[in-house]
């Protein structure tokens, strides 16, 4: 499917107002000067959630109109993880909704969540990479009230490689400013990392939500391997900036939905100055490479 900027832009309009206020709080906005590119005939978005935000309704939170709009967009697989993650204990049966979810739409991945405060964690993460053949888990430091240093991050890091699971870290889901007063979760600090990936050098860890400044792209540039997706990175030329620090190879396309409406991400990534075969590896290429590497069963889906 080849989408230009003007068909994207005519689903932005489609989903509403309340969208557009979302997509321009999170510095979506785009340049008239920018090359316009069309899409990969292949896109995967390695940054999704089903089902409700606890704190509002969202467009696009029913899973069926959410895969219509990846339809639209030429998104042919999305990783998803699962709103109930954030505040749920019973993260076995969140997962199980999620997998029950996913395994009625061919083009949903489901990932996930596993609390390492909670004291069945452990099975709860073979559970993900065993018998739900999950690729990997999403973990919520922030709001699960753990930090990186934590020896607890670094068991269940650990774990999960020996599993052959990549694990996807949030940074955050909601902008602090935004945030509930009575659920307050600060940006996860990266730095820690290093010391992990130096420890356990098998790990495949992603980094989600991050809107990087000058010193998380030092950060991030610093921690070999470690990738980190496009979902909130800032304006038109931020998705170059940050290939510049990090590699292109280590950027895949995310887009936050439906917190964030994915046409801004696909915007983002056709009003750009990468070349076009930069952009196919950070929309398809790169996630690829990144979720097969290892994985005992990177191509089984459970039905």
């Amino acid at each position: 499917m080849a989408l230009h900027r003007r068909d994207l832009i005519h689903g932005v309009l489609a989903t509403g107002a309340t969208s557009m206020a979302a997509a321009s709080e999170e510095g979506n906005a785009t340049s008239r000067s920018a090359p316009v590119r069309t899409m990969p005939q292949k896109v995967v978005d390695t940054n999704v959630s089903l089902f409700q935000w606890p704190f509002r309704r969202l467009p696009l939170d029913e899973v069926n109109e959410l895969c219509a709009k990846f339809q639209q967009l030429g998104i042919t697989e999305a990783w998803a993880g699962s709103f109930e993650g954030l505040l749920h204990r019973d993260l076995r049966a969140a997962n199980e909704r999620l997998l029950k979810a996913c395994q009625k739409r061919e083009q949903l991945i489901p990932v996930g969540a596993v609390n390492p405060t909670l004291p069945d964690w452990k099975h709860d993460l073979k559970l993900c990479l065993g018998r739900f053949a999950m690729p990997g888990v999403r973990l919520l430091p922030g709001y699960h009230g753990y930090a990186l240093d934590d020896e607890l991050f670094g068991d269940l890091l650990g774990t999960a490689t020996e599993l052959g699971g990549f694990v996807q870290i949030a940074m955050t889901l909601e902008d602090p400013r935004t945030q509930s007063h009575l659920l307050q979760a600060p940006n996860v600090d990266l730095r820690p990392l290093k010391h992990w990936t130096q420890r356990i050098p098998e790990s495949r860890v992603q980094i989600l939500n991050c809107r990087p400044s000058a010193s998380d792209r030092e950060t991030l540039a610093s921690i070999p391997r470690i990738t980190v997706d496009t979902s909130r990175v800032d304006g038109t030329d931020g998705v170059a900036t940050l290939a510049r620090a990090t590699g292109i190879d280590r950027l895949l396309f995310g887009s936050h939905s439906p917190f964030l409406i994915p046409e801004a991400a696909c915007i983002r990534m056709l009003e750009n100055d990468l070349p076009s075969a930069d952009v196919k590896k950070i929309m398809q290429t790169n996630a690829g490479r990144f979720r097969d590497v290892s994985s005992p069963h990177p191509h089984t889906r459970p039905r």
